[in-house]
């Protein structure tokens, strides 16, 4: 089984009255890291119940709160217990539901997941303000993938293992920038079998997600849409172009890309700016979740040969890593684009800190600063710069500013 970091968090979240909401991508893992929370308490001798909307006989039970609450008590009694709810975007005007659960102040601790959805990323959140804590369950992260793939054997020097074990590394780096981190596609080793898997999590996202979840009806417009844009990362959208190129209206194109985020297909970066006038623009660029997911939809699952087209994926590859940082809200990630065409790849924002990171696909023999990078630097002198690459470290002084060339894995220990 992949160990998940979040698994930990999870765990000292248990005692607290708040709700447990796990929410991310379909075929995440959520199931899986539930069935390990229970078998943790279940060691502790704790009672424990799970109940799956997805299971008919289940399902029943949450036909009202008193139906399930009977239940509860039939199996828990009225001792403390820990109640596991999974697939809950199933349930009709759910975060109601739970909130009046929540609010009978029940001896029971609830445990609730579900893959995304409108019903989650807002009406339960809505409902659930002070009433429950937020877990996001990403696909298997690179750290976990490393992780797995090694046995666990440098789980407490993983900086140690990327550090000498380059070749090493850099298949790994490889194979999870073609295949991504789904918890089946890590796990199953035979190429035929991956793509039968990949297969079947993109029809489910099209066709469960976006058709019965959402109620789009127009499925093959949403597929187009992001066909579009997995062959645009990093990108600015074109939202005019969009429109012609698949045929559907401006209102449309925005409205599938808001359903995109909300059911963690893809995510939408910003563009950085103090000066709104000079420097260009409200269009954002996108990335995606998973890069395995992304790789599909354009028929280069397992095959990404050409240096351009891995220089795409390991940006947005570097997006994940640096998402990751800014999971808790406390930073902010956005890009840099002028009209004069300068253009560095992330910014991060902490409070008024500012650290603008390039990404480059390459082993650097010479270091080499790229002009946009060098205009943000004069124009902003930020105390940090990086240059993100694949294995060369070393710190330069540009003016007021420390210029770090950083291998990407760097950023899995480092805090910017």
């Amino acid at each position: 089984m992949i160990e998940r970091k979040i698994f930990s968090n999870l765990v000292a979240h248990l005692p607290k009255k708040e709700i447990s909401l796990i929410v991310g991508p379909r075929q995440s893992g959520k199931t899986t890291l539930m069935e390990m929370l229970r078998e943790y308490l279940e060691k502790r001798e704790e009672r424990t119940l799970y109940l799956n909307l997805d299971i008919e006989w289940d399902r029943s039970h949450f036909e009202s709160q008193l139906a399930l609450t009977r239940k509860l008590e039939l199996e828990l009694g009225n001792q403390r217990g820990f109640v596991f709810i999974d697939e809950i975007q199933r349930k009709e005007n759910a975060g109601l539901f739970l909130k009046g659960l929540f609010d009978m102040k029940l001896p029971y601790k609830f445990i609730v997941s579900g893959s995304g959805s409108l019903e989650l990323k807002e009406k339960i959140h809505e409902s659930l303000i002070g009433r429950k804590r937020l877990f996001e369950l990403t696909t298997i992260t690179f750290e976990e993938f490393v992780n797995y793939k090694t046995a666990y054997k440098y789980k407490e020097n993983l900086a140690g293992f990327f550090e000498i074990e380059k070749d090493k590394t850099r298949q790994l780096l490889m194979e999870y920038m073609n295949f991504g981190g789904y918890p089946q596609l890590v796990l199953e080793q035979e190429l035929s079998e991956k793509v039968h898997i990949i297969d079947e999590i993109y029809r489910s996202v099209i066709e469960k997600d976006i058709v019965y979840l959402l109620k789009v009806d127009k499925a093959e417009a949403f597929s187009g849409l992001i066909k579009v844009l997995a062959g645009q990362v990093g990108n600015l959208i074109n939202y005019s172009e969009l429109t012609s190129t698949i045929n559907i209206s401006y209102q449309t194109v925005k409205k599938y890309l808001w359903y995109a985020q909300k059911i963690f297909l893809l995510d939408v970066v910003s563009p950085y700016a103090r000066s709104v006038r000079k420097e260009i623009t409200r269009s954002p660029v996108a990335y995606f979740w998973d890069l395995g997911l992304r790789n599909y939809s354009l028929d280069l699952f397992g095959h990404l040969n050409s240096p351009s087209e891995c220089g795409f994926i390991f940006e947005n590859f570097v997006f994940l890593l640096l998402k990751s940082n800014t999971r808790t809200g406390q930073a902010k990630l956005g890009f840099w684009r002028t009209k004069d065409k300068a253009e560095v790849d992330f910014i991060l924002e902490r409070g008024k800190k500012v650290v603008p990171l390039e990404v480059k696909f390459k082993s650097l023999k010479n270091e080499k600063i790229p002009r946009s990078l060098r205009s943000f630097i004069d124009k902003y002198e930020p105390p940090e710069a990086y240059l993100v690459n694949l294995d060369h470290y070393n710190t330069r002084k540009i003016g007021k500013t420390t210029l770090i060339f950083l291998p990407y894995y760097e950023l899995l220990f480092r805090d910017l």
